[in-house]
């Protein structure tokens, strides 16, 4: 194979994807939930969210990271965005990594890391409610 290699992406379609885009990056001005997460690798994420009706409206992140980081935080929005609360806790970074297909096992930290963000948030969310 040699120079052939070279043109295989080394990352499924799903993960370069979700590197890329950048609609739901940023923050919610007042988000009805709001969970931050930094890792042992330094790297952080916040998740905002919207909530209407039982349904989560809105999912942004923002990250300081690497494009692990930002993979894993755009695919908990992307996955959770549209869907119940319910269906938010029920979300694991396995999941994520499974959407994703080629985050490597040295990275899936990232995922936690995402995910862990978003339980914040969902957290962040039912302390309000109850207030």
């Amino acid at each position: 194979m040699g120079i052939l290699q070279h043109f295989i992406p080394q990352h499924s379609d799903h993960f370069q994807q979700m590197v890329a885009r950048t609609e739901r990056y940023g923050k919610i001005k007042e988000p009805d939930g709001y969970g931050s997460r930094t890792g042992d690798c330094g790297d952080t994420v916040e998740m905002f969210i919207a909530v209407r009706d039982g349904s989560l409206q809105q999912v942004n992140f923002c990250i300081d990271g690497c494009n692990n980081t930002m993979a894993t935080a755009n695919t908990v929005s992307l996955l959770m965005e549209g869907r119940s609360l319910d269906d938010g806790w029920a979300l694991t970074p396995e999941k994520v990594a499974d959407y994703l297909v080629t985050l490597s096992p040295d990275h899936f930290h990232c995922a936690e890391l995402a995910v862990g963000a978003f339980y914040n948030a969902l957290n962040d969310y039912n302390k309000r409610q109850k207030e």
